[in-house]
């Protein structure tokens, strides 16, 4: 068995590029999905590290007013009888410039079941609670303190202002660029004097709030797992179309390899090696192979993941609050999930080789022919199991038709796939139908024949990089469709939201104060107060019937001012735009495309909130987009929300008189209110911001559609230069009858330049239909709302042109080779066979 197995290994060795290439698909198929594995592994680790921080399992009371908590207020409810702790919360800056998260507590009084609330020992409580106090932390934050990890534990580093932290304490539960301590250490810090952030209490252990206060339920703070989930499992999808495209490589490497030892493998088994010995044998290549590959592919998948995640960390940080850790955390189950991942998928891509090689007899185990004859018999299984996961992808798309809108995220996707591979598997079909015809056509130009008909003997070793070459173009073309149609309408929407030349949170003591000064300057056009509060959806009305639910949502104020009434965009209204409006203004609500989706809600319908005088209920007037928030909203006016839910005052938005200096206002405003002179934000700092925002959301899904091209183009020129000695061998006869070299390599450009020009004609089609499933399924699925589908005919000439340009590219190479082959060397290698 040993002898055998090297003796098989030995091709590898007559054959470098093949065993280079088997390794290459399967490295870098390993490196993209272990790299994005590495990513969202080490992200939910910091979720769980956050969730377990206490503070999205507890309920927690804030003043309805508005104005922060103090000391006072604490010390009354516990007087009274009410099982509350304090916290305190806050941002210091590290002496690199990172902001850290301060949270003040108090171990003795915080209910659940914290780290912090039961301390290890006697000990650790008493080092907790007094003088010099302790500074909980996690290892991934020493570094922004300059701390090492061997000297963390009792080290007081400072801080950017120059304070001091109390001695540090490592506690590996906690979420990065975090810091716990004692509430009165912290207030120290923060100089916060008597105020608190809020008061926090076991769920459920409160019935009402008390008087002046308003309690929001521990189920209406989403967890940032919640809320990252269809992130993580759109970076799940791209890393598995690059570890499938990675996967046609090796498959095309072990066809190739399993067609040139056919003569070996006859004579293994004519010196007496079974065919079920045989198998074992290739088997056990395999697994040699794919355990070098899989290793070098994860380890090199780590390097990816250390090299993206800080582009990740700031994209969830932005979008959803959720804090990931820069460094890697990575538990032993990805080791071993990334092996058994990419060794599943070689032997899932070399099932196919194995069975063949198993089916073949002795004799035809050396007849060419018979191979070839093998992959006629191939095409038309590929257009039977082509048909059948089209009939798949129908049946889910009539499923997901039936289902409630947002509903069947992992049905979406399975679609998508099934669009995808149906594509894949009909390529091969059409493509030697298409060269067939051409053929035809081509009676009179006997090169040009020629040329079609090697082409057509070249595709059962083409067909694989074709395959992964169409997916990777597609998947391209669907996904910039996507992040170009999304930017297109997050900027529109940024234009129509943000009409207020400047925005202003003033200081809750203040508010009226300021709101009368401004109404006086003759600079300001228009105020654009704004409110917020949280409550609970009780009850829907529909056409249909009436649905009873305790659905936590956010209720959101506007001023349908002369500014804001023409811009503000409205997907769907009762009655029209006009009297839409006039509703809102007398009370009645907008709904925000997210809960419309959620609850198949429409203009017309009927909403029953809670409200401090009881239950409220309202007519819902139109639809509005809310892109980039993740649950559903109600719109009121802001008079109305004040006045229905006691609201507390939240910004301003201020529109300008032409020519006004908003430089002078935010001075005089400060002079006059002793405020910071850039408390006012100007309009084009927020859009600036936002888009940034959306810029840096979108970095990792172009890294992953330009690797996955990149390891497209790899499996061609790998496909092309395994097969090159061969193919001199069969241009040789053509030269000897008097074709120039240059006419060769003219025609070998030309065979794969139409082949890529092709499979690029099939990719755009293949792509729109993939850019509609993601904002139509996928998108509506994940987040609650719908993008308008964009197309870009300058996208669609790009992937026509990266198409023939990978291919010239991956026949440069085999080109240039001939080119520079002397004639007696053509001449030796077409004696050679």
């Amino acid at each position: 068995m040993l002898t055998a197995l090297a003796t098989l290994l030995s091709h590898y060795k007559r054959h470098p590029g093949q065993l280079a290439m088997l390794l290459l698909g399967l490295w870098v198929a390993s490196a993209l999905w272990s790299g994005v594995q590495a990513i969202n592994a080490s992200a939910r680790d910091s979720y769980a590290r956050a969730e377990a921080l206490f503070t999205t399992d507890l309920d927690r009371l804030e003043r309805r007013d508005g104005e922060p908590l103090t000391r006072e207020d604490y010390l009354r409810l516990r007087r009274a009888g009410l099982p509350v702790s304090p916290l305190l919360e806050g941002t210091l800056e590290a002496p690199d410039g990172t902001r850290l998260t301060l949270i003040g507590i108090d171990p003795l009084t915080l209910p659940g079941d914290s780290a912090f609330a039961a301390a290890d020992s006697a000990g650790d409580l008493t080092g907790f609670l007094t003088p010099p106090w302790q500074t909980r932390l996690a290892s991934d934050t020493l570094a922004a303190l300059g701390v090492g990890a061997s000297e963390a534990s009792g080290a007081t580093p400072r801080l950017a202002d120059g304070q001091r932290l109390p001695p540090l304490a490592l506690a590996p539960a906690l979420p990065p660029d975090t810091l716990v301590m004692d509430i009165a250490a912290a207030a120290a810090l923060l100089a916060s004097g008597e105020t608190l952030s809020r008061l926090v209490t076991r769920p459920g252990a409160l019935a009402t709030a008390p008087e002046g206060l308003r309690l929001s339920r521990a189920e209406t703070l989403a967890s940032p797992g919640q809320l990252t989930e269809s992130f993580h499992l759109n970076l799940t999808a791209m890393a598995l179309l690059a570890l499938v495209v990675g996967l046609f490589i090796v498959q095309a490497a072990l066809g190739l390899a399993l067609e040139q030892r056919l003569g070996l493998l006859r004579t293994l088994r004519a010196l007496g090696v079974s065919g079920r010995r045989l198998v074992a044998l290739l088997v056990a290549e395999l697994l040699l192979l794919g355990i070098i590959g899989a290793l070098a592919g994860i380890f090199s998948g780590v390097w990816l993941a250390r090299a993206l995640l800080p582009d990740v960390a700031a994209t969830l940080a932005s979008l959803y609050g959720a804090g990931v850790g820069a460094e890697l955390s990575l538990p032993w189950h990805y080791w071993v999930g990334g092996l058994a991942v990419t060794l599943g998928g070689l032997f899932l891509a070399g099932a196919g080789v194995l069975w063949r090689a198993a089916r073949l007899s002795v004799l035809g185990l050396g007849q060419a022919q018979a191979w070839r004859a093998g992959f006629h018999r191939q095409l038309r299984g590929m257009t039977l199991a082509g048909m059948a996961v089209a009939a798949l992808g129908l049946g889910l798309w009539a499923w997901l038709a039936r289902q409630p809108p947002g509903e069947g995220l992992l049905a979406g996707f399975g679609l998508v796939a099934a669009l995808l591979l149906a594509s894949a598997l009909w390529l091969p079909p059409l493509l030697a139908v298409l060269l067939a015809g051409l053929e035809r056509l081509a009676r009179r130009r006997p090169l040009a024949r020629w040329a079609l008909a090697d082409l057509q003997l070249q595709l059962p070793r083409l067909a694989l990089a074709m395959m992964a070459l169409l997916i990777a173009l597609s998947a391209n073309l669907g996904v910039s469709s996507m992040v170009g149609g999304f930017r297109l309408t997050f900027l529109d929407w940024l234009d129509q939201r943000l009409v207020a030349d400047l925005y202003f949170r003033p200081p809750p003591a203040q508010y009226h104060d300021i709101d009368a000064w401004l109404a006086t300057r003759p600079e300001v056009a228009e105020r654009l107060p704004t409110r917020r509060v949280d409550t609970t959806l009780r009850g829907i009305e529909r056409a249909d019937g009436s649905t009873s639910l305790a659905l936590p949502i956010g209720l959101y104020g506007i001023t349908p001012g002369e500014t804001l009434r023409p811009s503000w965009p409205l997907l769907a209204t009762r009655d029209g735009r006009d009297d839409a409006w006039d509703a809102f203004r007398a009370g009645d609500a907008f709904i925000n495309e997210q809960l419309a989706i959620a609850h198949g809600l429409a203009p017309g319908d009927r909403l029953t909130l809670d409200a401090p005088q009881g239950q409220e209920t309202v007519s819902v007037a139109a639809v509005y987009p809310d892109y980039g928030n993740t649950q559903g909203e109600v719109l009121f006016a802001t008079q109305v929300l004040a006045s229905r839910f006691d609201a507390p005052p939240g910004s301003l938005g201020l529109v300008l008189a032409e020519g006004a200096d908003h430089r002078t206002l935010a001075r005089e405003l400060g002079e006059r209110f002793d405020l910071a002179s850039d408390s006012l934000v100007d309009q084009r700092e927020v859009k600036r911001i936002a888009t940034g925002i959306f810029e840096r959301t979108f970095t990792i899904t172009r890294a992953l559609s330009a690797l996955t091209l990149g390891v497209a183009a790899l499996a061609l020129l790998a496909s092309l230069l395994a097969q090159a000695r061969e193919r001199r061998a069969q241009l040789a006869p053509l030269w000897a009858l008097g074709v120039p070299r240059a006419q060769l390599v003219r025609v070998q450009l030309a065979q794969l330049g139409a082949a890529a020009l092709a499979t690029g004609a099939l990719a755009v089609p293949l792509g729109i239909a993939l850019a509609l499933g993601l904002v139509a399924v996928i998108n509506v699925a994940a987040f609650g709302w719908r993008l308008p589908l964009y197309l870009f005919p300058g996208e669609m000439g790009l992937t026509l042109a990266t198409a023939v340009g990978v291919a010239l590219l991956a026949t440069a190479l085999p080109a240039l080779r001939l080119w520079r082959t002397p004639p007696r060397a053509l001449l030796a290698e077409e004696a050679g066979p």
